[in-house]
This record gives C-alpha cells, sequence and structure tokens, in this order.
C-alpha cells in the first residue's frame, strides 16, 4: 500500500469523525488544515463520503445526510496516524538520497511527495531538530547536519533505558491485549523475509522500526513514547547511511529480533531482559561503527 493511500485512509477516518459533529462541513481549505492534508486528498475525501451517501456535495455546501457506521471506516491495521507517515516518508527520503551532511530538505517538495499539508510537515521537521540534525533555513528549507560519536553513545543510553522498562511492561500486559495479536503478525513478517533475506534485505529497516515502537508502546509513558519517535528516526535509519555489509548485518538482527520475540512471547522477565540487552548491545556496535573515531560533520 503507498504512503498516499495511508494519508488518505487515515485522513478519511478522522473526517467521518467530523460527520458526528455537524449538520454540514466546512470548506475544502478548512477541512485541509483540519485534517493536516492537501486540498487533493480532501477532495479524494469527499467524493467518497459523496459516493457512500454520507454527504451531499454541491460546490461549496457539503451537506450530512448521514452519521458514519463501523463499516464506513478503513480498518484500523491499513491505516497509520499522520505523524507515523511523515516520519516514515521523512526517513525514506533521507535514505534514498544517500542522507549526508549538507543535505537540503524543503517543506513544500515534502508535502506534495506525501500527500499533506505543509504546515504538518513543519511541525514534524521543528519537533526533529530539537536533536540538532537538521537545521531550519529561509524559505521553507531544512539542512541535514553532522552526526557524532559523543551524539550517538548518549542516544544509545537513552535507548537501552526506554527500551528496558518497555519491554518489562510488555511481558505484564494481560492475554487478552491487542499487543500479542500485533506481535504474531511481527513474527511472521521476520520469518518471511528471514527465508529472503538475500532479496529483501533492504525492507529491514522498516520493519525494524515498527517492532520496536510497538514495544515502547507498551509502557504506556506518553514520555518515552513520544520521545522514542525521535530516537528510532535516528537509531534505526542513521547506520544504513554506511551501506557496507548491509545484508549481513540485517539478517543477524533479523534472528535477534525472532529470539526477542519468542522471549517476550515466554513472559519470563528473566528472558526477555537477556534478548534486549543483546539485541540493543550489538545495534550500538553497529551504530558506532557507522562513525569513525573522532567524526565531527559540519553542515554544507
Amino acid at each position: 500500500m503507498s504512503k498516499s493511500n495511508n494519508v488518505y485512509k487515515d485522513a478519511f477516518n478522522r473526517g467521518l469523525r467530523l460527520l458526528d459533529e455537524t449538520k454540514s462541513l466546512p470548506s475544502e481549505p478548512e477541512l485541509g488544515t483540519l485534517l493536516g492534508v492537501s486540498r487533493t486528498t480532501v477532495r479524494s475525501i469527499l467524493s467518497r463520503m459523496e459516493e457512500t451517501g454520507l454527504i451531499d456535495w454541491n460546490k461549496r455546501n457539503k451537506t450530512v445526510l448521514r452519521a458514519p457506521k463501523p463499516e464506513d471506516f478503513f480498518p484500523e491495521e491499513e491505516t497509520d496516524s499522520l505523524a507515523e507517515i511523515i516520519e516514515r516518508s521523512f526517513m525514506r527520503r533521507l535514505l534514498a538520497e544517500g542522507a549526508e551532511a549538507g543535505m537540503q530538505l524543503n517543506e513544500l517538495e515534502l508535502a506534495r511527495e506525501i500527500g499533506v499539508g505543509t504546515t504538518s510537515v513543519r511541525e514534524f521537521l521543528i519537533r526533529f531538530s530539537r536533536f540538532g540534525l537538521i537545521e531550519k533555513r529561509r524559505n521553507s528549507h531544512w539542512v541535514l547536519k553532522g552526526f557524532t560519536r559523543a551524539f550517538a553513545l548518549e542516544l544509545t543510553e537513552i535507548r537501552e533505558m526506554f527500551e528496558l522498562r518497555s519491554a518489562a511492561a510488555f511481558v505484564a500486559l494481560p492475554e487478552e491485549s491487542a499487543v500479542w495479536a500485533d506481535l504474531d503478525r511481527l513474527e511472521e513478517e521476520h520469518r518471511q523475509l528471514a527465508g529472503e533475506i538475500a532479496t529483501r534485505f533492504n525492507e529491514f529497516s522498516e520493519l525494524d522500526e515498527r517492532f520496536h515502537r510497538l514495544i515502547h508502546r507498551a509502557s504506556h509513558n506518553r514520555f518515552i513514547v513520544d520521545f522514542y519517535d525521535v530516537i528510532a528516526m535516528i537509531f534505526h535509519y542513521h547506520y544504513q547511511w554506511n551501506k557496507a555489509q548491509e545484508r549481513e548485518r540485517n539478517e543477524v538482527a533479523v534472528q535477534e529480533h525472532l529470539a526477542y520475540i519468542a522471549a517476550l512471547k515466554s513472559r519470563d522477565p528473566g528472558k526477555v531482559d537477556a534478548a534486549c540487552r543483546k539485541h540493543l548491545k550489538s545495534a550500538r556496535q553497529t551504530l558506532l561503527s557507522s562513525i569513525p573515531e573522532g567524526r565531527q560533520v559540519q553542515p554544507a
């Protein structure tokens, strides 16, 4: 499924919730601002609402005809939050273009590529910039800055504290929690990737990000989850900017994930702690090996 479809489906579901609150929808620009998407996406949403009898769309008038039913919504598993969509698209863009220090980023181009409003992209970039890895320039431009060994060491310390805490919380969740079904699906995806690693090794990064994010959400700590969003963007993708031995590294990481998943399913805190520490140690070594000793890259 394309990222634009994810944006559309997430925005459509949020648009449906607006129908419960009003008898008529606002203008297209206002809807775009409310939903954080482009005008083109807004029109697609309105067209679908009209086709399914939710609204009567007559130019500027968008009269609500009925309340949405459960079957009107796209399944939750087919949608990501707007923040997740922008984050994932942003990181794909960095990886595709090499992510070298001095790389230029433009808010308008990113928004057009993802299919969202520029305000949503700008808010994301401002949040990401807190860590000093991108810097705002004039005319909606940003520049990617350097990445140091000291920064990486600080980052790994925080990540390890957060993940150990989250993993311990994960195994304490009740059996009826939806996370166990999510974990089953991720385990199957890992096994499929492991069986085709020779040709699909470059797909690991996104699977890696989804796996660790699931673990951190189990903490039910808004500060851990919020802070981890930024850690994930840096940690899970930065080491791939060095493509040396990428297949070998990802092959090892997939197996470590499977061992980690088995430990989580065992609900044994000791096994979970050991599997988590082993994987995080490997991940730290991988990250540090991508940064030559003493490296200090300045923005172009």
